[in-house]
């Protein structure tokens, strides 16, 4: 059945308590057709089963349905619960996945963004050294939670509410399964690499898992941490130093990147980039939810290495919300909230304010060309969008199954 979404109303708060989406699930003739099929044959099938797992003796004695009569001592022994791996069909949830994957109500016209972000935040809590936290739990669903909470998180709920028709179609599969699973059909159906999908994560019981085992906010990257602090909404220029055009403080934005978030789940240089790479070049900010704003690239609903090359290539000014210049040219969409600032593919009194494309990089992108070990990987996956994708693919692959024991 093709599930059709119809929005209505997203909250913007990072902790709304409802997932305000309303959802009409249309199938098509095609699908008409087949469900009739189905339909038609599902008596047989569940008898055919039913027979199946009956364990029979010789003598035992038929009830009027073919089974094994309730309360005799031949009585069915039940056979042990199915796993959701066995049971889920994921050949259909594929199949629903992609049916939606297209959305025009939503941003840019897809849905893969936002389920590569919500796969991405759900796994990137892990940490190596004490076993816990990743893609396994799914905790962002407990509404109000502090998971969902996290200002990092912010906007997320949309996407859990896009995927609630499939989890319900699909009850067999766990959220924590479905949430990844739909970021790897999004990656196939936008061009970007082809990740083998191993199910089997479980999902937390409640939310006794954030204190157990010990949860705090900080291990997903914050975009400006450790950098100078801005003051003047009106002139964030002042933070950069004029002689190397980084933002002052930058090393420790990068060391927060590398040590405390990548390093800690147990990756190295070359992953990070890769993982930045192919990550970015998907989807959006909004001033809303995280304070940003606009996209990375030009085209942000398909797989390429624009993000690597347009990051070298292109003349970038750090702004804040006190930029109204940006209006003037056409670029307000990338002006962020109070407080927040962000580098952009404009220049001041340029005609056209630089590139055609509104494009804009956080202070934790820009690390990339800043860091001379980063750079030389940001340099090869700009000249070679096919390397960028096969390591994407296996950094988001391992992203994903952090702590799952697959």
């Amino acid at each position: 059945m093709k599930l059709r979404l119809d929005l209505v109303t997203l909250f913007a708060g990072a902790g709304a308590g409802t997932d305000a989406f309303a959802f009409t699930a249309v199938p098509s003739r095609q699908q008409q057709r087949r469900s009739r099929r189905q339909s038609s044959s599902s008596s047989a099938a569940l008898g055919a089963s039913s027979y199946a797992r009956t364990r029979w003796s010789p003598n035992s004695p038929p009830s009027s349905s073919g089974g094994v009569v309730a309360g005799s001592s031949y009585a069915t022994i039940p056979p042990p619960p199915p796993t959701a791996a066995a049971v889920a069909n994921y050949d259909d949830v594929r199949a629903d996945l992609r049916d939606m994957m297209d959305n025009p109500s939503w941003d840019d016209g897809s849905l893969a963004p936002i389920f590569l972000r919500l796969a991405w935040h759900s796994s990137g809590t892990y940490d190596a050294s004490s076993g816990t936290g990743g893609s396994n739990g799914a905790g962002m669903r407990f509404a109000g939670g502090a998971e969902s909470r996290d200002p990092e998180n912010a906007g997320l709920h949309a996407a859990r509410a896009f995927l609630e028709p499939v989890k319900r179609r699909h009850p067999h599969v766990s959220y924590s399964d479905l949430w990844i699973l739909a970021s790897y059909v999004g990656l196939e159906h936008t061009g970007g690499p082809v990740v083998p999908f191993t199910p089997g994560r479980v999902d937390h019981v409640d939310e006794s898992y954030w204190t157990r085992d010990g949860m705090s906010y900080g291990r997903l990257p914050a975009a400006e941490k450790y950098c100078c602090p801005h003051l003047d909404d009106t002139n964030a220029m002042s933070s950069v130093d004029p002689a190397t055009g980084t933002v002052r403080g930058w090393e420790g934005l990068c060391a927060h990147v590398r040590n405390e978030v990548f390093y800690r789940m147990g990756f190295d240089d070359r992953e990070i980039v890769a993982l930045l790479c192919g990550g970015h070049v998907y989807g959006r900010c909004h001033p809303n939810a995280s304070g940003y704003a606009g996209p990375w690239v030009e085209h942000p609903t398909r797989f390429s290495n624009e993000y690597a090359t347009d990051m070298i290539e292109d003349e970038w000014t750090l702004v804040s919300h006190g930029d109204r210049w940006l209006v003037g040219i056409g670029a307000e969409e990338l002006l962020p909230a109070p407080g927040r600032r962000q580098f952009v593919n404009k220049v001041p009194g340029k005609v056209d304010g630089g590139d055609g494309a509104n494009q804009m990089m956080l202070l934790s992108d820009m690390i990339l060309k800043w860091d001379p070990t980063f750079r030389v990987y940001l340099e090869m996956y700009a000249k070679d969008e096919d390397l960028l994708k096969r390591d994407f693919g296996a950094a988001f692959k391992k992203l994903t199954e952090l702590g799952c024991g697959f």
